[in-house]
């Protein structure tokens, strides 16, 4: 089987944007390649706050994007954004029962509003300092199409 991100592609990419975002020093992070079916994701995290040790988890055999430094830049600037994404759940946690249809609004609003700015962010950082500045489309492929998003809607007379 071919992987579509190898260590010694990847391993550079880790280097250069953990610079970038200044996380050598406030974090021991190391990063893990995943040769595992059951591993769904591109990019994901272990955290140990506490220690401020992190394992950078990447999908070597099926990533969703083509660009793994789109990848490594968008999951390092999730570790950049994890205290304040700990206390916007603290305080979700405190304010809504956690099951209750509030808490459940709150949590996907805030879950969202995390992955989009992450994601924009990840594409000014790429701009401006990624060596591959394209953009992955691949999470789009699994989409529907605009106009299939209305098949089987009412029509509005």
């Amino acid at each position: 089987m071919k992987y579509l991100y190898q260590e010694a592609t990847v391993r550079p990419i880790f280097e250069k944007w953990r610079k970038i975002l200044r996380l050598e020093e406030s974090w021991d992070v190391r990063l893990e390649l995943v040769d595992d079916e059951a591993f769904q994701k591109t990019g994901d995290f272990k955290i140990d706050p506490t220690d401020r040790k992190a394992i950078l988890m990447l999908n070597s055999w099926n990533p969703r994007q083509e660009n793994p430094e789109e990848v490594i830049c968008h999951e390092l600037l999730h570790l950049k954004l994890y205290p304040l994404d700990q206390l916007t759940e603290t305080l979700i946690d405190g304010h809504y029962e956690e099951g209750s249809g509030a808490y459940n609004v709150m949590y996907t609003q805030f879950m969202v509003m995390l992955e989009t700015t992450v994601e924009e962010l990840a594409k000014c950082f790429l701009a401006r300092y990624g060596a591959d500045k394209s953009l992955s489309y691949g999470r789009c492929q699994g989409m529907k199409s605009f106009n299939q998003l209305y098949d089987g809607l009412k029509p509005l007379d």
